[in-house]
């Protein structure tokens, strides 16, 4: 069976040690991963080393909904790309490029099959 990949992409006016603190520090995590302006990010830890967790917490602000976000790390190189697996078994990479004083960065995942691709796509391009 073949998994379909998504790929999103940012470029971040930052040097890529900043984007690469601001994107796995926990204390950070919880202030941009949501997808939208109704969601938060109560909760966050991150073990960042191979075999080490990463768990976090995403729910409506107005307590409608909520779930947990649970992946083990595949493979750290800082500050240029981490390899995860999410719980469910699918995989994701996620690449910083650095550019001077810019970063790009890049995410390819597995998509799920529950939601439509542009559905999520769409999510995780806006987290």
């Amino acid at each position: 069976m073949s998994t379909t990949k998504i790929t999103v992409q940012a470029p971040i006016q930052a040097d890529v040690q900043k984007v690469w603190d601001y994107y796995t520090k926990p204390e950070h995590m919880t202030q941009w991963n949501f997808a939208a302006d109704d969601w938060h990010c109560p909760k966050a830890e991150n073990d960042l080393r191979p075999g080490g967790k990463l768990k976090s917490r995403m729910e409506a602000k107005d307590g409608s909904f909520g779930f947990d976000f649970e992946a083990t790390y595949d493979e750290v190189q800082e500050p240029k790309k981490i390899s995860y697996t999410m719980g469910d078994g699918r995989q994701a990479t996620t690449l910083f490029e650095g550019n001077g004083g810019n970063t790009n960065l890049t995410i390819t995942f597995d998509a799920e099959n529950q939601n439509p691709v542009e559905m999520q796509q769409q999510g995780w391009q806006a987290i």
